[in-house]
């Protein structure tokens, strides 16, 4: 399967925008659009290694207590059990590929 992220790319004035991008069974592949002072609170995903790659923009997220800034070309891996979240605090937006596996049952 083809995917042309930018063509899939939208944000909305209220909040990050996560959009399904692809899925199996076994994984789910999903592009988050976070505009200048939006965030995702730091949470927990107790059966779920998540993966954040920056496409575009820089933004500060948060692992397991502890914040990294991230640029375009960086990632950051937060493994089941631990907290982790982000936050848009430059004046850009931010682009993040987000990979969980396995995926979450819905």
């Amino acid at each position: 399967m083809k995917i042309t992220v930018s063509d899939r790319v939208r944000f909305q004035p209220d909040k990050l925008a996560k959009i399904a991008l692809a899925g199996t069974e076994r994984f789910q592949l999903d592009l988050y659009c976070v505009a200048p002072g939006q965030a995702q609170k730091p949470h927990t995903h107790t059966a779920q290694d998540k993966v954040y790659y920056v496409l575009k923009g820089a933004g500060r997220f948060s692992l397991a207590g502890s914040e990294e800034m991230l640029k375009e070309g960086e990632a950051l891996v937060a493994p089941a059990g631990v907290e982790h979240g982000l936050e848009n605090v430059g004046p850009d937006p931010l682009l993040i590929l987000v990979m969980v596996v396995p995926p979450p049952k819905h």
